[in-house]
């Protein structure tokens, strides 16, 4: 394999790392602006917004490591690559945000609660804050939902599937923390009005509760996704059909009998076949036919990173076993 990544790879990972470096940016800005106007206000929903922002820029930070490190080229210690190192830091990412933005916006709204009466006179102050950062968040925000449409375009996914079930969690981290601070922008804001209408901190301090509680949910959700990376999730159900379709219209081969893959990184997949052979097909014609195969596949679907065939008798009970125990049916033709 060529050490030399291909051109559309290398201008995906650049949209990515901008999309990083945009929120990066965004989210410095804006929560200094927060921090600051939390302070002189005493807002505890603004305060919230400063560590929800905290936890934005580490999780960016996070990131862009993970973009990093996982373009390496494969070694002799890592044989398929440290794609997977990009699911271990935005796993990291993950947690950032809930230790250091949501158990902080929770503690800080109970605070806020249960402590001394806050005044009410500076609290005008929070609402240009809040509207600045709703634009700086809002232009992140469609720089990354551009670059989830792109990946939902190329993969021929929804949105919404892309989300539940993502194969690169980087642009789709971005996508969520910056919907979830807009979100918390909104919920600060109706926390800051009805404090200052009513002079009651309960607002302000509940507004911070929810906006921890959207920031646990984001967590989890981000967390989840790349424990299932992590672990070794397969390939999009639609490429397994597409392959074993593929393979059973080979001259040579009569049945597929397994067909196992695994996502080693972005746009990165493991595949590993089991195929009933013909018998009449010769050791040197079966060689010439998997290194066909191989450059084939390749061709047509290129996400397939390693490409592993090996011959076996559909009729073999121990394989059809595994097989049936993996999936629920035997793959090979009855």
């Amino acid at each position: 394999m060529s050490d030399e990544e291909p051109a559309g790879h290398k201008k995906d990972t650049a949209g990515r790392t901008f999309t990083v470096l945009l929120a990066l940016a965004a989210n410095l800005a804006v929560g200094l602006l927060k921090l600051v106007a939390g302070l002189i206000s005493g807002s505890g929903a603004l305060l919230s917004e400063a560590a929800h922002s905290v936890g934005d820029c580490t999780t960016e930070v996070l990131l862009l490591v993970a973009l990093r490190r996982s373009d390496r080229p494969a070694d002799r210690l890592h044989p398929f690559g440290y794609g997977k190192e990009r699911y271990f830091w935005s796993l990291l990412a993950a947690g950032a945000i809930f230790v250091s933005g949501a158990a902080f916006s929770i503690y800080q709204g109970l605070h806020t609660i249960f402590g001394p009466p806050e005044s009410t006179e500076e609290l005008w102050i929070n609402y240009p804050v809040l509207a600045l950062a709703f634009i700086l968040e809002g232009t992140s925000f469609l720089q990354a939902l551009r670059k989830v449409r792109q990946q939902s375009r190329s993969q021929s996914r929804s949105i919404v599937s892309l989300f539940r079930a993502p194969e690169d969690p980087t642009t789709n981290s971005v996508a969520m923390e910056d919907a979830a601070a807009l979100i918390g922008l909104a919920l600060a804001g109706a926390g800051v009005g009805l404090h200052q209408l009513t002079g009651n901190a309960l607002w302000d301090g509940f507004a911070s509760i929810l906006i921890g509680g959207l920031l646990l949910f984001v967590a989890y959700v981000l967390a989840h996704a790349c424990q299932e990376l992590l672990i070794g999730k397969q390939a999009d159900p639609r490429l397994l059909r597409a392959i074993e379709t593929r393979l059973e219209e080979e001259r040579e081969i009569e049945d597929v009998v397994d067909l196992l893959t695994m996502l080693t990184g972005a746009g990165k997949v493991l595949v590993c076949v089991r195929a009933d052979f013909a018998d009449e097909v010769s050791a040197g014609q079966m060689e010439d036919a998997c290194a066909r195969i191989d450059e084939d596949l390749r061709e047509k679907f290129p996400q397939i990173d390693e490409f592993f065939i090996q011959p076996v008798s559909s009729a073999n009970p121990d394989v059809r076993e595994r097989v049936v125990a993996r999936y629920g049916r035997v793959l090979a033709d009855e």
